[in-house]
C-alpha cells in the first residue's frame, strides 16, 4: 500500500534515477524517480546487439542515430536535422533537398498500398517535408531467389504509377539477388532530390514559440491496415492505409505565401515521436489538444482491441505543420484544396513550458507528458 504522499509529484519535473542511490537493487532497467523513495523501471537503452526497436522510431532508434551513426557522418545542429537534407550547389544555383529511404514491410501488398507505392510515396514526402518540388528518384532492389516475376511485376508498375501521379521520374537504379530465404521476397531503397523554390528554411530550429501545429488529416490508419493484414485480422470494414504523396499541400502552402517553419510527415512512431524530435531540436514546449485530434472510429477501436495508442501508430500520407497563429487560418483552406489534406485541423501549439517537451491535455482536462515509446509497436510497417 502506497503513502498518500507518493502520488504528489509534478510530471514536468521527472529526473533522471541515480543508479547509485542506496537501496537500488535493480539490474537490465533505467529508473525514473517519481518521489521520495518510489522508482519506476524503464527498459534499459543499453544493447550489444541490434534489436527490431532500433527501426520503430522511438528513442531506441533515435539513441542509435545519436549515439553512433551521425557522430560517424558527421554531426549537423540538432535544429537543422530532417529527413531530407537541404544542400547548396554553389552562387547562383538553386538549394536542393536529397533523400534516401528503404523499405521492407510485410507483407508487400496491403489494403491501400504495397512497397513500390511506399518507395515512392515515401520519398516524395520527405522531399516536401523540407520544401522541395521533387524531381527525380533512384530505385534500388534487392531481391530474394524464388521471387516470383509476376510479384515483382505488380511492384515496378506500381512504383510507375506513384510515380508519374506525383510528377516525378525514376532515372536510375541498382538490381541485386540473394539467396532464397534470406530476402523476404522484395527490399526496395529509393533515394530522392529536390528543388527549393523559395528562400524558408523549414526545419526544426525555424520553430517559434506561439506557432500552431496543423495536422493534415486523421491518424493511424496505415500501421493498423497492415496489422490486420499481417495478422489476418478482420474489422467490419475493412482498414486501408492512408499512403499519399503530399508534395501538392506541402507546396501549396509555400506558394501561398504561409510562413511555413516547420513540417514533418508522420511515420514510424506517428504523430507523438515526430512531435518529441522537433520539441527537443527546437527546446521549446508543444502542447496538444486530444479532443481536436481526428482518428477514425473503426481505427479507434483496433486500437483499443489490439492495445495501441492512436498517437504512436505510423502514417504514410499525413504530415504535421508549424505556421504563425495569424495565417493559421489561411493555411488551412490552402489544405483543405486538396484530398489528402482535405480534412486538415489545428491540434496544439507551441506554448511557454518546459523546454524540449510535449504534453497533452486530454478530454477530460488532464495533462499527460507525451514520450516517444521505448520499445517497438509494430515492426515493418514501412
Amino acid at each position: 500500500r502506497l503513502p498518500s504522499e507518493a502520488f504528489d509529484y509534478d510530471l514536468t519535473t521527472l529526473r533522471p534515477y541515480d543508479p547509485l542511490r542506496k537501496g537500488n537493487r535493480m539490474s537490465g532497467t533505467s529508473n525514473i524517480d517519481l518521489s521520495g523513495g518510489f522508482s519506476c523501471p524503464l527498459p534499459s537503452s543499453q544493447h550489444d546487439t541490434v534489436l527490431m526497436a532500433h527501426g520503430g522510431g522511438g528513442k531506441l532508434m533515435h539513441r542509435l542515430l545519436e549515439e553512433l551513426v551521425v557522430p560517424t557522418f558527421g554531426d549537423a545542429p540538432a535544429g537543422q536535422r530532417h529527413d531530407a537534407a537541404v544542400l547548396s550547389l554553389g552562387a547562383g544555383m538553386p538549394r536542393v533537398a536529397m533523400t534516401t529511404d528503404s523499405y521492407v514491410v510485410r507483407p508487400l501488398f496491403f489494403p491501400g498500398g504495397d512497397i513500390g507505392s511506399l518507395a515512392v510515396n515515401g520519398t516524395v514526402n520527405d522531399l516536401a517535408m523540407a520544401g522541395a518540388r521533387p524531381v527525380a528518384l533512384t530505385c534500388g532492389l534487392i531481391l530474394e531467389e524464388g521471387l516470383p516475376v509476376e510479384t515483382l511485376r505488380r511492384v515496378l508498375a506500381s512504383m510507375r504509377a506513384c510515380a508519374d501521379a506525383a510528377g516525378v521520374s525514376i532515372v536510375t537504379g541498382d538490381t541485386k539477388v540473394v539467396d532464397r530465404g534470406k530476402g523476404d521476397g522484395v527490399y526496395v531503397n529509393t533515394a530522392g532530390i529536390g528543388v527549393l523554390e523559395h528562400d524558408q528554411v523549414i526545419a526544426p530550429g525555424s520553430v517559434r514559440e506561439g506557432d500552431v501545429l496543423l495536422l493534415s488529416g486523421d491518424l493511424g490508419r496505415h500501421g493498423i491496415a497492415i496489422m490486420a493484414e499481417r495478422e489476418g485480422l478482420a474489422f467490419e470494414t475493412t482498414i486501408e492505409s492512408d499512403c499519399a504523396p503530399l508534395a501538392g499541400p506541402a507546396l501549396d502552402l509555400l506558394r501561398e505565401g504561409i510562413e511555413v517553419h516547420c513540417m514533418r510527415d508522420l511515420t514510424r512512431g506517428g504523430l507523438a515521436s515526430a512531435l518529441v524530435e522537433i520539441a527537443e531540436a527546437s527546446q521549446l514546449h508543444l502542447r496538444l489538444e486530444e479532443s481536436s485530434i481526428p482518428v477514425r472510429e473503426d481505427v479507434q477501436g483496433a486500437c483499443e482491441i489490439l492495445g495501441f495508442d492512436p498517437l504512436y501508430v505510423a502514417n504514410e500520407g499525413r504530415f504535421i505543420a508549424f505556421v504563425p497563429e495569424s495565417q493559421s487560418r489561411k493555411a488551412l483552406e490552402v489544405m483543405a484544396r486538396h484530398s489528402v489534406s482535405a480534412e486538415a485541423c489545428r491540434v496544439g501549439a507551441v506554448v511557454p513550458g518546459r523546454p524540449g517537451f510535449v504534453t497533452m491535455t486530454s478530454s477530460i482536462g488532464a495533462t499527460r507528458i507525451v514520450d516517444m515509446l521505448s520499445g517497438e509497436q509494430l515492426p515493418r510497417i514501412c
